[in-house]
């Protein structure tokens, strides 16, 4: 089984519990956070919403200055409610699902970079990206989306197992 085909089994598998996630974020919620320091709801879903659109752009590019200097950083865009936040998410998907299926093995082994001012911070081959920045990384603020959910009584959806809202996997 070539690489690519192993890492959108994942992709998939991964992107279906998030976007059930994201389906239960209340777009009158989207200014509450749990603390002066966290996220607001809105900032975390976003983040979470757009983190696939990192698989685009590792595997079409060999870097990304996440500063540059003498220019704004990148910036995804702003959806105002739940059902934009769905549309960018699934936009973001579609376009690192092409991505992934197009890829090689050798494609996946090149090396990639995180630039920060026009220094390079990191190098790792793009599938240790993909895996680091992409997947584990949504899993992680995934995670605490739920937490969020759970804090506003919204039924937070079975994603590795039954949660307390949804029995038996939620089917």
């Amino acid at each position: 089984m070539a690489l690519n085909e192993a890492l959108l089994a994942e992709f998939e598998q991964e992107a279906a519990g998030t976007r059930k996630s994201l389906e239960r974020v209340p777009s009158d919620k989207f200014d509450w956070k749990p603390h002066q320091k966290s996220w607001t709801f809105s900032q975390l879903a976003h983040h979470l919403a757009t983190l696939a659109g990192w698989a685009t752009v590792t595997i079409n590019t060999d870097s990304l200055d996440i500063m540059p200097e003498g220019g704004p950083p990148p910036r995804p865009p702003v959806a105002e409610t739940r059902e934009e936040l769905l549309g960018l998410f699934d936009r973001c998907v579609a376009e690192a699902k092409a991505a992934i299926a197009g890829a090689s093995d050798e494609d996946l082994m090149k090396p990639w970079s995180l630039v920060v001012r026009g220094k390079v911070t990191l190098t790792l081959p793009k599938i240790a990206i993909l895996r680091s920045f992409v997947f584990s990384h949504s899993i992680h603020h995934r995670g605490q989306l739920t937490v969020y959910l759970r804090m506003n009584d919204v039924p937070v959806p079975s994603l590795y197992g039954p949660s307390a809202d949804e029995g038996a996997l939620g089917f």
